[in-house]
């Protein structure tokens, strides 16, 4: 089983950063891909960011602000966000998705933590 703990979210005024970790514990071996996934209210869950291995994907929308990174030894994951928007306010979820011996996808999801970004 894998359990997924969010941190480093807030209240930021616009233009500001914040930086979101994602730890993880458990069995987290094997192929994977890792996702940060906002949803703010009345909207359905939108993907962010991704990294699987050393390569990233990023929404359109926060290309150039944010920044996705990992460091496998402490089983962490980061989401780095700069020049925030209050669009950007949401509730952030990390998802890690592990690829088993038998190659089946498993999807894992944290609790999620609040990012408001006042304008």
């Amino acid at each position: 089983q894998v359990q997924l703990v969010e941190s480093g979210g807030g209240l930021v005024q616009a233009g500001g950063s914040l930086t979101l970790s994602c730890a993880a514990s458990g069995n987290i071996f094997g192929r994977n891909v890792i996702g940060w996934y906002r949803q703010a209210p009345g909207k359905q869950r939108e993907l962010v960011a991704s990294i699987s291995g050393s390569s990233t994907n990023y929404d359109d929308s926060v290309k150039g602000r944010f920044t996705i990174s990992r460091d496998n030894a402490k089983k962490m994951v980061y989401l780095q966000m700069n020049s925030l928007e209050p669009e950007d306010t949401a509730v952030y979820y990390c998802n890690w998705v592990i690829i088993d011996v038998f190659n089946r996808p498993n999807s894992y999801w944290g609790q999620g933590t609040q990012v408001t970004v006042s304008s």
